[in-house]
């Protein structure tokens, strides 16, 4: 992981290195938790990184021994209805803003990634883990089923899968999230950086414009009927080979040379 120079007491901090910017929770006293102030932060800066054409890929890591515990149960006792219903339709924005950025997102996960954690994860496009990892959505255990954990987590792995995990609270290892396809590779703790960065180096040689229309259209045709899909596939690869960036790859590719991306 990068260096950083922010300010200590930021729960996220930021660091923008060769058009990767690595978003980093730190609260590592309470495990990563997601305060709504956190929750509030890495909204922002999803935000603000989607309109930045200098960040290529995005990097969702944490500091300290967990890579982050779901909710802040302290800031879930004794609220309102209306205060409950906000937290959870904040950290949905949350989670949505992660696909709908339209730079790929990975998620740099080592420790214990629980309930609003995993849903996390599980919300990002890659995931890369340390063999140490663990995944869990023990809600259960607490009266609160993870119900917007589940939305993600059963759109990565298959359905009986991830109910088991609703149901009982188990957690999982790395290699069965792996295994299930919660994440797409696993390493040891000393190669995670290296992991996460040959996956930017990859990114980073092709297109980011292409990149985005990819990551667009991949999660637009997935709810859909197959030949939907198709219809909509049809037009994006139409509108991308129009693209100066496709224009160049191909002729780069004839000419055998390094294409010249224009981002």
């Amino acid at each position: 992981m990068p260096e950083t120079a922010a300010l200590p007491e930021s729960d996220l901090l930021q660091q923008s290195q060769n058009g990767v910017l690595w978003l980093t929770l730190n609260r590592p006293e309470r495990r990563n938790a997601l305060s709504a102030s956190l929750i509030a932060s890495l909204d922002s800066a999803l935000t603000i990184a989607a309109e930045d054409t200098s960040v290529k890929v995005v990097v969702l890591a944490a500091n300290g021994p967990v890579f982050c515990a779901g909710h802040d149960l302290s800031e879930m006792v004794g609220r309102s209805e209306q205060e409950y219903r906000d937290l959870f339709q904040a950290c949905t924005r949350m989670m949505v803003r992660i696909r709908q950025t339209p730079q790929p997102v990975i998620a740099r996960v080592h420790g214990m990634a629980t309930a609003a954690g995993c849903q996390m994860v599980a919300a990002c496009d890659l995931a890369v883990a340390s063999e140490d990892a663990r995944f869990a959505t023990p809600g259960v255990k607490i009266g609160l089923f993870c119900t917007t954990p589940m939305v993600p987590l059963v759109r990565s792995i298959a359905p009986k899968k991830a109910m088991e995990m609703l149901l009982t609270g188990w957690p999982i290892s790395a290699q069965q999230a792996l295994a299930a396809g919660l994440v797409n590779h696993v390493v040891p703790t000393d190669e995670l950086d290296a992991m996460i960065e040959r996956l930017c180096e990859s990114m980073l040689a092709s297109s980011s414009q292409v990149l985005r229309r990819g990551k667009q259209a991949f999660y637009q045709q997935l709810p859909l009927s197959e030949q939907n899909a198709y219809d909509l596939a049809t037009e994006g690869m139409t509108q991308n080979a129009l693209c100066e960036d496709a224009q160049e790859g191909i002729q780069a590719f004839l000419e055998k040379r390094t294409p010249k991306w224009t981002s």
